[in-house]
């Protein structure tokens, strides 16, 4: 059977992109199609214009550090528009760039929406129908909305918090994950009085404990408030804009804006999936095995919509694994246990491998290192940050199979350890390893004692 086009790729995000121009690059006839702009969730209002608001914030820090180090900062003022417009000036550069990058590798891109309307059928908003040999899907995820909150329709999400017209004075943020945590310290930061609630005891749910404090109490000392496990069940917009939220904990609160951070959620729906049969997860995501392919074998899924790890250099790699399998020499299979995350809090936390609780499930026995420390800058500024680091190594092997940092820059940390990890190190390794000083980064070169032991189902001193 001849075909118009060997891919198809629905969606232009990170991972679309890289599957298309990868794709390309092989000699594959490819088309991407885009119903929104270039780039994606990441790109457009995601990882890269989060980050820049969080450098943004953090200039609060600073300037009220200087004077530890002998410097006199006079008044201050944030001016949100300014950022606002910033902001959009590097995302559409960058845009822009994606745009330039699928046109130099031959890949065509379409700006339409498309959906599955039958066997390697896919059509366009157009009307146009297109027959492609392979599909891929990488249409990414939307945050998660709740209906059941009655006006949860003067709730915002993610996806408008970074075009607001006026800056909130008083901001509440629903959730405690690693959108909300990092929205409610970076808010708080740049001047908003931020009230985060949220169903359970602690923020960032499947994170290490001990860093889940750390993260904690550093948004404390920030000024954020919290009200664990509560929810809003009512959101009140009152006639000069304030929203009246009423909690299941009884309590009413009263703020300019509800910024809800409650999790995101595949986007599969109106795609035509159903119509060629293909399985979905309960919660939507399309199911496909380790070569990315669902059970419909010329339909492949990567990044968020398969809600398998959604982190943006996951759905890259992915979409550069595909492509070579399928139009290449093949590719190495991807090493999921190694991927590295980020909040971009203040400070902010890495993580990669195990956590603690984790490793009492999976391991037999294991040694656990840890620093908790006044980082050195502390020391003259004043302030009351704490950095905390912890190593999970496996007591058979002495492979360092978990890592967790909550410390300034613990993203480019975390990012080399996971390297490390990745090459199968040992807690010998980083023993070997001479440190740096002073640096915070030698605090993991430098934990030559277990704090604790863990061994068939007891703990150990």
């Amino acid at each position: 059977m001849a075909f118009d086009v060997d891919l198809f790729v629905i969606g232009a995000g990170s991972g679309g992109v890289r599957a298309a121009r990868i794709a390309a690059g092989h000699g594959a006839k490819t088309i991407v199609a885009e119903e929104s702009r270039i780039g994606g969730t990441c790109v457009i209002r995601g990882c890269v214009p989060k980050k820049l608001y969080v450098y943004a914030s953090r200039f609060a820090d600073e300037f009220a550090d200087a004077a530890g180090f002998g410097w006199t900062v006079g008044e201050t003022r944030f001016d949100w528009p300014s950022l606002v417009a910033a902001k959009e000036k590097e995302i559409t550069r960058l845009s822009a760039a994606y745009r330039a990058n699928l046109a130099a590798s031959g890949a065509e891109l379409i700006e339409q929406r498309a959906s599955i309307v039958g066997p390697h059928r896919v059509r366009l908003a157009s009307g146009r129908e297109v027959s492609a040999r392979h599909v891929l899907i990488a249409t990414g995820s939307r945050p998660t909305l709740h209906p059941e909150i009655e006006g949860f329709e003067h709730a915002i999400t993610s996806n408008e918090i970074f075009d607001l017209p006026v800056f909130p004075k008083r901001l509440m943020v629903v959730g405690g994950g690693y959108i909300a945590v990092e929205f409610a310290s970076l808010m708080q930061r740049l001047g908003a009085q931020v009230t985060e609630v949220m169903r359970g005891t602690n923020v960032l749910r499947g994170f290490d404990e001990d860093m889940r404090a750390g993260v904690r109490d550093a948004m404390l000392r920030a000024g954020v408030a919290f009200r664990f496990g509560s929810l809003p069940k009512r959101i009140e917009k009152l006639r000069d804009g304030t929203r009246r939220v009423a909690l299941s904990d009884g309590h009413t609160i009263e703020v300019d804006l509800v910024l809800a951070a409650t999790g995101r959620h595949p986007y599969t729906e109106g795609l035509g999936l159903e119509s060629v049969g293909v399985k979905l997860s309960s919660h939507a995501a399309i199911l496909v095995d380790k070569e990315l392919t669902s059970n419909v074998p010329w339909l492949h899924a990567v990044g968020d919509v398969t809600d398998h790890v959604n982190l943006t250099p996951v759905a890259i790699r992915e979409g550069h694994a595909l492509a070579d399998r399928l139009f290449g020499a093949g590719a190495r299979a991807i090493r999921y246990d190694t991927v590295a995350s980020v909040v971009f809090g203040t400070p902010e936390l890495g993580a990669v491998g195990m956590t603690e609780s984790e490793a009492t499930v999976r391991l037999e026995k294991f040694e656990v290192y840890e620093a908790n420390f006044r980082p050195m800058k502390a020391t003259l500024s004043g302030s009351g940050e704490r950095a905390i680091m912890k190593l999970i190594v496996d007591g058979a092997t002495q492979k360092v199979l978990g890592a967790h940092i909550l410390a300034e820059n613990a993203g480019e940390m975390i990012q080399l350890v996971a390297l490390a990890m990745t090459m199968n190190a040992t807690k010998d390794d980083f023993d070997a390893t001479v440190a740096v000083h002073p640096t915070a980064a030698e605090e993991l070169v430098t934990m030559r004692k277990p704090s604790r032991r863990y061994d068939g189902g007891e703990w150990m001193a």
